[in-house]
């Protein structure tokens, strides 16, 4: 699964990679997001103008869901299931979009002693995830919205690990080549898309320990990223 990443990385420095504007866009540097939280992500403008970066909140709630805590469940959408999960398939048909990371954490032992992991690019640079959206608008304000203002939201898909992150857990996010990046927001053919839903490989990451301080959410500073030790890969 991807349950935390990080954006470090000013937009001005990514926005080129993306072909977005970063103007308007004046988030802080992100060293721990997590679900519920306000992520960052590149989909086709609602205009039809080219690309856009927009907020949207991490954990999907389908334009159907009764209440939009069903978010909290869909943070990850698995790529073998697409087409088959009522949550998913609408999205996935026609509202794909790239969420930005410069990295991502996953967490290896029992319970109690988990030990964090730190993945990124072995350039240090910025990569797009594969990711679904929704537009969820609330039908009174019992519904858990705020003068029924409509809540986007997306999900991180999800595929099998590469050899890399497979040594601390069986499941990664999809992280696409930039080629692909508009064919993954533009395509029609779901033939075509599958065979973008594949574990990048081996030679793309590095990793390494970090400290328990990423385990709680409200820690959101480079201490995250910290190396202790030697890293799942055997670099520092």
């Amino acid at each position: 699964m991807c349950g935390r990443f990080t954006l470090s990385t000013p937009a001005e420095k990514w926005a080129d990679l993306f072909d977005v504007n970063p103007a308007g866009i004046t988030a802080a540097p992100r060293y721990n997001i997590a679900p519920s939280q306000e992520v960052l992500a590149v989909r086709a403008a609602q205009d039809g103008s080219g690309r856009e970066l927009v907020p949207l909140r991490w954990g999907l709630v389908p334009a159907w869901a009764k209440d939009p805590k069903i978010g909290n469940r869909l943070i990850n959408a698995r790529a073998e299931s697409l087409t088959e999960k009522p949550a998913f398939s609408d999205a996935y048909l026609d509202r794909r979009c790239l969420i930005v990371g410069d990295g991502f954490y996953e967490w290896h032992g029992k319970p109690g002693t988990r030990q964090p992991y730190y993945y990124r690019l072995g350039d240090g640079g910025v990569f797009g995830m594969a990711a679904l959206w929704e537009r969820w608008t609330p039908r009174s304000r019992s519904e858990g919205a705020t003068e029924n203002a409509p809540v986007e939201s997306c999900t991180v898909v999800t595929t099998q690990a590469n050899g890399l992150v497979r040594v601390v857990h069986d499941r990664m996010p999809v992280i696409l080549d930039p080629r692909d990046y508009q064919l993954w927001l533009g395509a029609l053919d779901l033939e075509e898309l599958s065979g973008l839903l594949r574990p990048c490989p081996d030679d793309w990451l590095v990793s390494y320990a970090v400290n328990s301080h990423v385990n709680d959410v409200r820690h959101d500073d480079p201490i995250c990223i910290e190396p202790i030790g030697t890293g799942a890969d055997g670099a520092a």
